[in-house]
């Protein structure tokens, strides 16, 4: 019996679980998956937007502001990697500097601080690689970079180690109310109840919403293909450089990552919610990259990834009480600048659409400490002597590109949300991130969960339901 159940495992759900356990509260999060920031969350850009893209009076522009503000801090609490970049919204003609004078004036009006248009001499002087094409651009100060599945995993764990609990593999099919209880039921029979439900699904959400009748949410996906470079040409730009956008979002962009790779993309094609990647999609995230930039390094290239992210038809945050059941509470439509907003949407959700149904007492024993897990490689000699004395498992190199050692990767399985396969560590400790891509650790990573889990290594899963890197055992 729990007093909230969050619905959805990825950043707007695990923040907002992380907020409820603030209070003296019983809260739980119910994840389809195997792993948490399994969806949109996992194969997102990582942008923290300025916020001057939104409509004025939107959720959008409303959550994204505050939330950007909040960002810093959280992420230090987490201790997740943030890094403040600023972003560049790059005109190549004049109809797009007049939209940049337009998303100048609305930024204001957004609350947004140190906008400022740069003429084709200082954008050169601030981005030596830049097209020679482009003209002007919008400068946004504020705008920052973090790692989105880092920041996910890090809000979960701290909810956890703060008494939330998680339920993986738990499809939500149905949801019942009855005397003021709600029954929420998994696809392979198992079902939790609690007092209130939070439709943090995503993609899902509107499926969600249906299960107590509020079919008005209606929630579509938009994939985008990404291609991601080496951190050896990590200082080829140092700013998160926009087109101006259109309809479809904010466009390609080029980036450095909070781990000083180079991301290139997304392209955005509505309707389409698998996670495969096209010839055609990474030829046209090219294009863009050339026309943004000149001679983008491609050749330090290591992986390409697809991402969908969900959308709703009313082209804004639905975030809400049910229309039909009281209790329930959406965060639907979750669109871009999600990420950036949801440090934001959960304090609102906890204090505001929560606290209106329930009591709020504050946890005193709420610590929203959490020590980072990846951060054996950036520290000093004497720092890592001093580890490896009383932990031996730290002076074992496990993943040579990322320097990951096998103490940090035994850390990613044992501590919470435990990672429960390969990308689960991935995702955790980037042991498989770097130029081979798992190539030389993989082997090793699998040892290590397999002994952990005990298992047999057939039994292992590179990616959760039936992705097994082995067949069978040998005589």
């Amino acid at each position: 019996m729990f007093d909230v159940i969050v619905i959805g495992g990825g950043v707007t759900g695990g923040l907002v679980l992380r907020e409820l356990t603030k209070y003296r509260l019983r809260a739980a999060l119910l994840e389809k998956e195997n792993d948490v920031c399994m969806g949109a969350s996992k194969a997102n850009s990582g942008i923290v937007h300025a916020g001057f893209d939104a409509a004025p009076d939107s959720l959008k522009a409303k959550f994204n502001v505050l939330g950007n503000k909040m960002m810093p801090q959280v992420c230090r609490e987490l201790g997740v990697k943030y890094k403040n970049n600023g972003s560049l919204v790059v005109a190549f003609s004049d109809e797009d500097v007049k939209q940049l004078n337009e998303l100048k004036a609305r930024g204001k009006k957004n609350g947004v601080e140190g906008l400022e248009i740069l003429d084709k001499t200082r954008l050169k002087e601030t981005e030596k690689n830049i097209s020679d094409e482009a003209v002007a651009a919008l400068y946004a100060p504020t705008g920052g970079i973090v790692c989105p599945y880092e920041l996910t995993i890090a809000a979960i764990g701290n909810a956890m180690d703060n008494g939330a609990e998680l339920f993986t593999d738990f499809e939500v099919v149905s949801i019942r109310k009855q005397r003021d209880i709600f029954t929420v039921s998994a696809a392979d029979g198992r079902s939790v109840e609690g007092r209130i439900v939070i439709n943090c699904a995503g993609l899902a959400s509107g499926k969600i919403a249906s299960l107590v009748g509020d079919d008005y949410i209606t929630v579509n996906g938009r994939k985008g293909e990404y291609i991601l470079l080496d951190r050896e040409s990590g200082d080829f730009v140092n700013h998160t450089l926009f087109f101006t956008p259109t309809r479809l979002g904010k466009g390609i962009l080029v980036t450095q990552t909070a781990d000083n790779n180079i991301l290139l993309g997304p392209t955005a094609e509505e309707g389409i919610t698998d996670t495969a990647t096209s010839t055609d999609g990474l030829a046209f995230v090219i294009e863009k990259a050339r026309k943004m930039c000149k001679n983008p390094p491609l050749f330090n290239t290591i992986t390409s990834f697809a991402g969908v992210r969900a959308y709703s038809d009313k082209h804004d945050f639905i975030i809400e009480e049910s229309k039909n059941v009281k209790g329930v509470i959406h965060c639907a439509g979750i669109e871009s600048p999600g990420l950036t907003a949801s440090p934001a949407i959960a304090k609102y959700v906890a204090e505001t659409l929560v606290g209106g149904m329930l009591p709020l007492t504050k946890n005193d024993k709420f610590n929203g400490i959490r020590t980072p897990g990846y951060f054996f490689k950036d520290l000093s000699i004497e720092e890592k002597n001093e580890i490896i004395q009383h932990d031996s498992s730290y002076g074992k190199i496990v993943c040579r590109c990322e320097q990951i050692t096998e103490g940090e990767i035994l850390r990613a399985i044992r501590e919470n949300p435990p990672a429960k396969d390969i990308d689960g560590v991935k995702r955790r400790t980037r042991a498989g991130m770097g130029r081979c891509q798992g190539g030389f650790c993989q082997p090793y990573v699998a040892e290590l969960i397999a002994k952990e889990q005990n298992k047999r290594l057939d039994e292992i899963t590179k990616s959760g339901k039936g992705s097994y890197l082995l067949t069978g055992v040998t005589k």
